[in-house]
């Protein structure tokens, strides 16, 4: 560091300590504020003048420097950023974005963090910036949410555990409207997004915010929130234990580098929620759009329902033909499509392309943090490795990958699936990730990037008598959660009776047709790979199949109708100029939804438990 540049911040951290900050959202209505009480930095939100965020600890502490303590404010310079985008593989296909900001420098005796907050009508996100090359020894960012918030939450599983030690794979079950207090069963926490209802008194509505984090590279590692203590929610590093204790837990960052955004959604009804665009508002994509756009859709998939027994090219040839007789853009071929013989398997990839079915193919990620057996594996171990597997999927025309049973969040586990997008993307394949973290941003960061886990999946349906009990609560909670800050492959629409390749043995479906055709809906994936089956050609009703071979994938608007996180879940999704309205309920319900906006009507409906219902509307003045 040049010695003049050393003195000017020595200078500035000697003055007198700057003004609270305060930055609104364009309507005014979302403010946040930014203070150095006795040294330490704080922020806090409120929302119509109602508190969301109590004062919340903010700060990292360095190599070169602690800026949890001993801070003063610099000089804020405020601002406006405005930005448009398309996004084919989110819930809205194209999006402007109107915020305010500060950029504000955080002065810790002669080093500098700086700081930068973006406030939106009802969204609001900020980072630090870094200086000099270093390590993040701690971060202790955290979320005091205002007394009396209930949580809706997933918790973080102890590493190395689950099936082949496969986990963490953000695949837990929630609590539901629970007290601040509530300790995760793990003790590990919380992963990311975690549902805050704030309840109104004397007659006032009921606050929801989201909390999240996005644009996560390898710059940095993914992150958590520890159980709640001393008054709020902690930021927290991955545990040691991840990938097989492989890699550190404290993130090292370049230079002239940022962390990941925080991110909070607001907003008196769950509209904002179910309908924020924040994780890829204030990010950019990090490689180079293809020549050719990618092609998302709808897909037929062998192993959801008739298991590993099925990877062979007989039957997958039984699915490519399900997926052309439906008029679907792939088919899906699931672990072990490497035992099948080259010879037969060349001439596979050829009977698809004379149907034109597009092949994805699974693959283990590989490593050695699981002990999962599945294979092809160890095909992208290393740079040079995954480029030469992709250059062979792109010979052979292959349209994407699924690559499987990651190992955590560590710093190196993020930049390995940063590194695959970017390889992936030089030769135009798409890649859905499963066994695996939340997707941060990566949607526009990365145009190939067309799926994710990170949820309790159909598979657990499959699995056994609680994973079908459970499924109709996990439906109407996924697009207040889950899926509302990021895409979900989540595997939809079963219309077998029994969950077997017979449809006779195995777990019984006890959720109507009505609510697995809304599910295509309710879960939002651009790549959607459906568990129907070939006998379903013949033994669903016509009108199902009907809708499966229209239904969308990709959509230019999303609205939010009705629902309560955990009971029920009204969705409206615009392709063109169709709209489609999907209903599905975890108990009994009866509620009154608007569907003006889509060019219908205000009614009252009632939706019985593990039903639901779809319809389509002509989009009102197109």
């Amino acid at each position: 560091m040049k010695k003049s540049f050393v003195l000017s911040l020595v200078m500035i951290a000697a003055g007198v300590a700057a003004a609270d900050v305060a930055v609104k959202g364009p309507d005014g209505r979302l403010e946040f504020r930014l203070r150095a009480e006795n040294g330490a930095p704080q922020w806090s939100a409120a929302y119509d003048g109602r508190s969301v965020a109590e004062w919340s600890p903010l700060g990292l502490v360095t190599e070169y420097g602690d800026f949890t303590k001993g801070v003063r404010l610099g000089e804020a310079k405020k601002g406006r950023f405005r930005d448009a985008y398309s996004l084919p593989q989110g819930k809205r296909s194209k999006v402007k974005v109107e915020m305010n900001t500060a950029v504000v420098p955080l002065l810790a005796d002669s080093a500098k963090l700086g700081f930068e907050v973006r406030v939106g009508k009802n969204d609001l996100a900020f980072r630090y910036f870094i200086d000099k090359a270093t390590t993040v020894r701690r971060e202790v960012t955290g979320f005091a949410f205002a007394s009396g918030a209930k949580m809706f939450a997933t918790q973080q599983s102890k590493p190395m555990t689950g099936f082949a030690k496969t986990k963490p794979s953000y695949e837990e079950t929630y609590v539901y409207d629970a007290e601040l207090g509530t300790k995760s069963g793990s003790g590990e926490g919380w992963t990311f997004p975690m549902l805050m209802r704030l309840p109104g008194a004397d007659g006032a509505k009921d606050l929801w915010a989201l909390v999240s984090e996005t644009g996560t590279d390898g710059n940095y590692c993914g992150c958590r929130l520890a159980d709640w203590e001393d008054g709020c929610f902690r930021i927290a590093f991955p545990m040691p234990g991840e990938a097989r204790g492989k890699g550190s837990v404290e993130p090292k960052c370049a230079a002239k580098t940022s962390t990941p955004w925080r991110t909070l959604t607001v907003g008196d009804s769950l509209a904002p929620i179910v309908e924020t665009t924040i994780a890829y508002d204030v990010v950019k994509p990090v490689v180079p759009a293809p020549k050719k756009p990618y092609e998302f859709g709808r897909g037929s998939w062998s192993w959801i329902v008739w298991d590993d027994a099925s990877m062979n090219a007989a039957d997958q040839r039984k699915f490519i033909d399900l997926a052309a007789a439906m008029g679907w853009e792939h088919i899906l071929i699931d672990a072990f499509w490497d035992r099948i013989p080259a010879e037969e398997f060349d001439a596979l990839l050829a009977y698809a392309k004379e149907r034109n079915v597009a092949v994805y193919l699974w693959y283990n990620s590989n490593g050695d943090w699981n002990d999962a057996p599945q294979t092809p594996k160890d095909r992208f171990n290393t740079r040079e490795s995954t480029e030469k597997e992709m250059a062979w999927l792109e010979s052979k025309g292959v349209r994407g990958v699924k690559v499987d049973f990651w190992g955590g969040d560590k710093q190196f586990v993020i930049a390995k699936y940063c590194e695959l997008f970017e390889i992936a993307n030089k030769h135009h394949i798409q890649v859905i990730v499963h066994g695996c973290t939340l997707p941060r941003g990566w949607e526009r960061m990365f145009p190939n990037f067309v799926g994710a886990e990170a949820l309790l999946a159909s598979e657990n349906a499959k699995f056994s008598g609680w994973g079908m009990g459970s499924t109709p609560q996990w439906a109407a909670t996924h697009p207040f959660c889950r899926n509302a800050f990021a895409i979900a492959e989540y595997g939809p629409v079963f219309l077998n009776k029994f969950l077997r390749a017979d449809n006779k043995s195995g777990v019984k479906r006890i959720t109507t047709d009505a609510f697995e055709l809304a599910t295509s809906v309710t879960y939002q994936n651009p790549v959607q790979n459906f568990a129907l089956t070939p006998n379903n050609l013949t033994d669903a009703p016509r009108e199902s199949i009907e809708f499966m071979k229209k239904v969308p994938t990709v959509w230019d608007e999303t609205r939010y109708v009705a629902g309560y996180p955990g009971k029920f879940a009204v969705i409206a999704r615009r392709s063109g100029k169709t709209w489609y309205v999907a209903g599905v309920a975890a108990e009994d319900v009866e509620v009154e939804i608007d569907l003006s906006f889509a060019g219908g009507t205000r009614e009252k409906i009632k939706i019985a438990r593990a039903d639901g219902f779809v319809r389509t509307l002509a989009a009102a003045g197109m």
